[in-house]
């Protein structure tokens, strides 16, 4: 039934040592593979996610036919991972994986993000960023949507990164996933309520513009719930002014970069 899905398998599978390198990889049984790779059984949702992720690759691709998959492949070939042994990057992001606390399960969800604009100073920024479970780890993605003018299109970045909890602090580092032109880590405190509302912390990046100018800012995330509408939340995201009644007095007191004569270092708000 699924033939078009085994060939393609075993032709990504052919970049690797062996199949068995590859399920190693994937954390995947051999037989349970070896079943995919007969033809005779799709993979559930999840696992079919989980080979994607691993290959580079999207489901409607994986399922073309064979020598359609083939020739794409072939003018992609970035897309395959480089056998022999795992490289040093991938034994860090472990490390770091197995560390973090099983607490940012409660973390899961959708989120306003707030923070005084690096691109366009005196302006208060808000994005939305979906943090999701996969397999064993908590990973997310920022979308942020620019519109300086009125009269200009709207311009959206998309951001993909991994959220750790680590010895009572959120860490969340990503990178720009379409021009990976940057890299961005946000240090948040977690709360200590039953109910999320609001996590405060400090934000380290770049400006979208030319100047690349390293910058920190306080960031504050107002948590939206595990499910949202996506058009209408993304239609609140954009450029604010710090006198606008659509962002909440509290929030534009949490964003603002201020610091006092007796403090050293530059921090997040409580």
């Amino acid at each position: 039934m699924y033939q078009d899905l085994s060939s393609n398998l075993k032709l990504l599978c052919s970049y690797y040592d062996s199949i068995a390198d590859v399920c190693r990889r994937l954390n995947l049984n051999r037989t349970q593979f070896n079943r995919y790779l007969s033809g005779r059984y799709k993979p559930s949702p999840k696992t079919m996610r989980k080979l994607c992720d691993f290959f580079g690759v999207e489901e409607y691709e994986l399922l073309l036919p064979v020598a359609q998959f083939e020739r794409l492949i072939q003018v992609r070939p970035k897309v395959i991972a480089p056998s022999g042994p795992p490289r040093v990057e991938d034994s860090h992001l472990q490390t770091l994986s197995h560390a973090s606390s099983a607490q940012m399960e409660k973390y899961v969800g959708y989120y306003f993000e707030y923070y005084m604009s690096m691109a366009c100073p005196g302006k208060v920024l808000r994005n939305l960023i979906c943090i999701e479970k996969r397999d064993e780890g908590y990973y997310y993605q920022r979308t942020e949507r620019l519109k300086e003018s009125p009269t200009e299109a709207a311009f959206h970045s998309k951001y993909i990164g991994m959220a750790l909890f680590l010895t009572d602090r959120i860490f969340m580092i990503d990178y720009e996933a379409l021009a990976t032109n940057e890299v961005t880590e946000t240090v948040l405190i977690p709360s200590y309520k039953n109910r999320i509302s609001r996590l405060n912390g400090l934000r380290i990046g770049v400006p979208a513009n030319g100047v690349r100018k390293p910058s920190c800012a306080r960031v504050v995330m107002e948590y939206l719930g595990l499910q949202v509408d996506i058009r209408k939340a993304l239609g609140l995201c954009g450029l604010y002014e710090l006198n606008d009644d659509a962002i909440d007095d509290s929030i534009k007191v949490s964003v603002r970069n201020q610091m006092n004569e007796a403090d050293w270092h530059f921090t997040a708000r409580a």
